[in-house]
């Protein structure tokens, strides 16, 4: 990009990295060699659009200064009605499973492609610098996520999450591959996201077959080789499931898949921030991620796409023809950046954030294991430290979560306004529904501490010997 606007790139200002710098422009990372360089850049316009950036810097000034010297906003009540309402500050939080908080280096960042003295300009818009700004910020993002999961950037392709990501990459190949074949391969134990798009497909014609788990609530290879058919043409399966924290043994499960002549799809949302990606890319043609279970933002996620399968997926969404033709509609260049810039914190920290999390994840079993009538769901040994599933015997887990005032986990069932059910995953593993009731999940993260497992440990225990009293 700088080389095919050099006149646009002046110089760089070294910032710390995700600092706000100043400047029109600053906040971007220029690339050199494919990747982002770690300090931040100021934009500096070629000699036709100085004079109208300085009257528009000149404009904003003013506007500013207006602002400034108005009268404060108004204390009325029904002005302020949208205010949203913060949990205490002694609150713990252990659902990092269902989201991540932003880390705060990349709220710095994504607060530099908002408003008009940062890069707000739209990234289809190249004909000038406001545009091949915010185009230069998409492209060191793309790089960012694309180094993290071992592969080109040409095979990363941005969408709105991992949902969306699912539904492109389950539903594109069906479309695309119904001549060649029409037979899928998925299990009980993905997430809704799969589950509904291939009930979906399964409308259209397609058929489905669901593999079960083993006794450890894993999906082996062997399991996966007794449904492959002729026509298969896809199979999906998650990396770390979402509840239990099981992890998949995708190496062995590839080979497979690729003898067969079909695709293979990773929902990876769940290992992208605790499993090493480079190497695993190499097994998988389609690869899910989204940005909020990265530290990252919400509303922004990849699908990741072998170069050699891009003409493989037929688009779902048409319009301008952004993303190689595969996800059109304009790109929201500040949520990119935010994931471009969390994607390349993991890599900086995945090592120490698995090691923080695995103590804390010790601590946590070493509580549980003291209350009596706890079980662990699916395996203990091939899970993933920071998602744990435990049933508790005698205690319901929606009377759990409700005593559990400072303490925020999962009940891990599916909440309607008519009836709770028991969650889909569980009961795939085989458990009664009284078991599967009486399930919640704790997720921890970066910013969990060990203070926080102890004190959360306390009020469990103290819950669940309430719950059972009163229950008898």
């Amino acid at each position: 990009m700088i080389a095919l606007y050099p006149s646009l790139w002046h110089k760089t200002r070294r910032h710390p990295v995700g600092d706000v710098g100043g400047g029109r422009y600053a906040g971007l990372r220029l690339r050199r060699n494919g990747e982002c360089r770690h300090h931040m850049a100021t934009l500096q316009p070629d000699h036709r659009e100085r004079g109208r950036l300085k009257a528009l810097d000149g404009d904003a000034a003013s506007r500013t200064r207006h602002r400034t010297s108005s009268k404060p906003e108004s204390s009325n009540p029904a002005r302020t009605r949208t205010a949203a309402v913060r949990p205490e500050r002694h609150a713990i939080y252990l659902d990092y499973a269902a989201t991540t908080p932003v880390d705060p280096a990349v709220a710095r960042t994504m607060a530099n492609f908002l408003t008009s003295d940062g890069v707000f300009g739209n990234p289809a818009s190249t004909t000038h610098a406001f545009g091949r700004a915010a185009a230069e910020a998409v492209e060191c993002a793309r790089g960012e996520v694309a180094s993290l999961l071992g592969v080109p950037p040409e095979e990363v392709v941005w969408t709105s999450g991992a949902t969306e990501a699912i539904n492109l990459a389950l539903k594109g190949v069906a479309l695309f591959r119904r001549e060649r074949g029409n037979h899928i391969v998925t299990s009980r134990l993905e997430h809704r996201a799969v589950l509904d798009a291939v009930d979906w497909l399964e409308t259209k014609g397609l058929a489905v077959s669901y593999v079960e788990p083993d006794d450890t609530g894993a999906i082996t290879a062997e399991a996966i080789a007794g449904v492959l058919r002729p026509s298969t043409i896809l199979v999906s399966l998650m990396q770390v499931n979402n509840e239990t924290g099981t992890v998949t043994n995708l190496e062995a499960i590839a080979p497979l898949v690729e003898q067969s002549g079909a695709l293979l799809h990773v929902d990876a949302a769940q290992s992208v921030a605790r499993l090493p990606m480079n190497g695993f890319a190499e097994v998988a043609d389609l690869i899910s991620v989204s940005s909020h279970k990265m530290y990252g933002p919400k509303g922004v996620g990849v699908l990741r796409v072998r170069k050699d399968r891009q003409t493989d997926l037929v688009p779902l969404i048409h319009g301008g023809g952004q993303e190689f033709g595969l996800r059109s509609g304009t790109l929201p260049t500040h949520q990119i950046a935010g994931m471009g810039h969390a994607a390349r914190l993991l890599r900086q920290r995945l090592s120490t954030d698995a090691e923080h999390i695995r103590k804390l994840d010790n601590r946590l079993c070493e509580i549980l294991d003291e209350i009596e009538g706890v079980q662990i769901n699916g395996s203990r040994e091939c899970r993933v430290p920071g998602v744990l599933s435990v049933s508790l015997a005698g205690v319901q887990a929606e009377s759990l979560v409700l005593a559990l005032r400072d303490v925020a986990v999962s009940t891990g069932s599916a909440c309607t306004s008519a009836n709770i059910e028991p969650s889909h995953v569980l009961t795939a593993l085989g458990y009664d529904v009284e078991r599967a009731l009486s399930s919640v999940r704790f997720s921890l993260g970066r910013f969990t501490t060990l203070h926080e497992i102890d004190r959360a440990g306390d009020q469990v225990r103290q819950a669940v010997t309430t719950l059972r009293r009163i229950a008898q």
